[in-house]
């Protein structure tokens, strides 16, 4: 059976979103899902597999896909040859825009968009021409008019004919399974306090559980441990610790919740298959957070 592992994005509750550009020569991240909104174009990836919750294909040269909060999703090398790949990704926060805004008349074509995008969203080659230099000129720009032609994106995204939902409405009816208020609570409170001492005893405490059965728990929804979840949380800010700032790597540590460095060295490079001193000296590809 496949695992699927829950991300922890980089995006924290002061930014709107995140632009991830990059040339790559291979997919090499697992089946995946993530609280945020997801855009990702890719091009120069004929013959890679994409999954997106029970659909499963082979892809173009080029395409764009719109995928849904927690909504489990992956592109993999397959049969792609090329040594080209270049991929966008644009996050942003599920809640980037409020119901209250979403369900104004303007928003209705969006607000549509979104609902679908629970099971996939693959947009037409037509569209993905009209969008492309936009996506590339928003992943080189910030401040606020970079957060307006988001909007506009989405809202002609929204509008665009021949768009193509992936996923079957009853995987994503079952999928809401992963939403669960228990596992909500229980991340929230980590990412709230990732860097304080945190025990398997105080999370369980927290929703209610025994240790064992939460640890069964978060297991089953989210195919890692309780320790390996909250060293998600914790190495994903000090992913970004280490790229947006002069921090110490010792202090980069101490401030994502780790007093030893040699176990912090230890488990970043486990994850990243890199030192924190290599990840932030060889780091590819640029990230830009709006």
């Amino acid at each position: 059976m496949t695992k699927i592992y829950r991300e922890i994005t980089p995006l924290t509750s002061n930014d709107c979103f995140m632009v991830f550009a990059r040339t790559k020569s291979k997919f090499d991240f697992p089946l995946h899902f993530h609280e945020e909104f997801e855009l990702n174009f890719i091009e120069n990836a004929k013959g890679a597999k994409r999954i997106v919750g029970d659909n499963i294909e082979i892809i173009d040269d080029a395409e764009l896909v719109l995928v849904g909060s927690n909504t489990p999703h992956g592109w993999f090398t397959n049969e792609c040859k090329s040594q080209n790949i270049h991929e966008i990704t644009i996050q942003f926060h599920r809640d980037l825009f409020d119901k209250k805004f979403l369900n104004r008349n303007q928003m209705s074509f969006i607000r549509t968009m979104f609902e679908r995008s629970t099971r996939g969203i693959l947009f037409s080659s037509e569209t993905i021409k009209l969008i492309r230099p936009r996506l590339i000129d928003i992943a080189q720009t910030n401040g606020f008019c970079s957060i307006m032609e988001l909007m506009s994106i989405l809202h002609d995204l929204s509008v665009s004919r021949n768009m193509r939902t992936l996923a079957t409405l009853s995987f994503a009816n079952e999928n809401a399974t992963y939403d669960s208020r228990r596992i909500e609570k229980a991340f929230e409170y980590m990412r709230n306090n990732y860097e304080k001492e945190i025990s398997l005893e105080d999370i369980a405490k927290i929703v209610n559980m025994t240790v064992v059965s939460f640890s069964r728990f978060v297991k089953k929804r989210t195919g890692k441990t309780f320790i390996d979840s909250l060293n998600d949380i914790r190495l994903g800010h000090a992913s970004r610790l280490l790229i947006d700032t002069r921090l110490s790597i010792a202090e980069v540590s101490y401030k994502c919740g780790y007093n030893n460095l040699s176990y912090f060295n230890r488990i970043f490079k486990k994850k990243h298959n890199s030192t924190p001193k290599e990840f932030r000296e060889n780091y590819s590809g640029t990230r830009t957070f709006i």
